[in-house]
């Protein structure tokens, strides 16, 4: 009985123990990163109200953005389009802008870097 409830135990610490991915990439750094670097950043986020981590942490979404996705799944678009068609305007291009630097810029200068033309 005890060796099944220590396994269970076990399991529970591990799942409690996952970390976020830019949160492991933030640790991956930190030991590497000079500590005048780290604090200078730091300094910075504080001084932005904690944007650029938020920014990190739900990669590359700014609050807006993640507000108008919950309204979005709320609402549905057509009524967000009703409700504030200029905020619904900045929220899809927001979301086109982000979108086409991550899935389409960033790969395209990848595969130039990494070709041999």
């Amino acid at each position: 009985m005890s060796d099944t409830s220590s396994v269970i135990e076990a399991r529970r610490r591990r799942v409690n123990k996952v970390i976020s991915f830019p949160t492991r990439i933030a640790n991956f750094f930190a030991p590497i990163t000079p500590k005048p670097i780290r604090n200078a950043f730091k300094k910075l986020d504080r001084k932005v109200d904690g944007a650029i981590s938020f920014f990190f942490r739900h990669y590359g979404k700014t609050k807006f953005m993640v507000a108008m996705s919950k309204k979005a799944q709320v609402m549905g678009l057509e009524d967000l389009f009703l409700a504030g068609p200029k905020a619904f305007f900045y929220f899809f291009m927001y979301y086109l802008i982000r979108d086409t630097i991550l899935y389409i810029i960033i790969p395209i200068y990848f595969a130039k870097l990494t070709s041999g033309s």
